[in-house]
């Protein structure tokens, strides 16, 4: 840091286990990655290239190399996942994982249909070899899980060898665990929470009024997801409560 403020709340540092902030690549040019790593690399734990971006972008061995050299690991989003596995391509996709030299693969359903032991099962396969992050919860704004049934899904992703389960939001924030506003689920959070460990779980949260929540909900170090490169330090500064949406939340520390 720059200058001593007193009395922040604690961060924990890299790697880290808890107040994990997953950034979301939607086509960066190689320039802006560059200046992205320049001020944010810091506070940026690992970059999903969203959906199936990767399918198209330019260069794209060349921008993976620039994360993976500043210490950041990349991965694809799990759309990418749901369009090849629904093409009975799985060989295909763990090939192009190998390929780029990525260690971490995200397994969703968002998108398609199917029998969640069979998910469990892409789960258990590829946690042989990469690192797991799952995903609980539809992009179909119709269809809203129950509580105890975001439980189940997401103990039994956990079993099969999922290191961390993201509750779904979409990167507009509008689907799974939040109201078609925005707004968050609350009793849908409060409920997750009796039954699943907090540092396990990456909560979706692109807009900045369901970060400040959360931050407020579970402290500093909750794990946040699909935040906008632009966004990674002013999070940060909503981390330590040193932005008004947090500062009086941390002062009484």
């Amino acid at each position: 840091m720059n200058y001593t403020i007193n009395n922040l709340p604690e961060r924990t540092e890299k790697p880290r286990e808890s107040g994990y902030t997953m950034v979301m690549d939607k086509g960066l040019s190689l320039r802006q990655v560059e200046d992205f790593l320049e001020v944010a690399s810091t506070y940026t734990d690992i970059v999903k290239l969203g959906w199936a971006t990767s399918y198209v972008t330019p260069n794209l061995d060349q921008k993976i190399k620039m994360y993976q050299d500043a210490g950041i690991p990349v991965y694809f989003g799990g759309t990418l996942f749901e369009a090849m596995i629904v093409r009975g391509q799985f060989d295909d996709y763990c090939r192009i994982v190998d390929k780029y030299n990525l260690q971490h693969v995200e397994v969703s359903d968002g998108s398609i249909t199917i029998n969640h032991d069979v998910k469990c099962d892409y789960i258990k396969t590829l946690a042989k070899n990469f690192t797991v992050i799952s995903e609980v919860g539809s992009k179909d704004v119709q269809k809203i899980f129950a509580p105890y049934k975001w439980i189940q899904l997401m103990k039994a992703e956990l079993e099969a060898g999922s290191w961390k389960v993201i509750a779904e939001a979409r990167e507009s924030g509008n689907v799974g665990i939040y109201r078609d506003s925005g707004e968050v689920r609350q009793g849908l959070v409060d409920e997750i929470l009796t039954q699943i460990p907090e540092q396990t779980i990456i909560w979706e949260a692109p807009q900045k009024a369901q970060q400040v929540w959360f931050i407020k909900l579970i402290g500093a170090n909750v794990n946040l997801g699909n935040i906008a490169p632009a966004d990674s330090i002013p999070l940060e500064t909503l981390r330590l409560g040193i932005r008004s949406d947090t500062f009086d939340h941390f002062l009484g520390l």
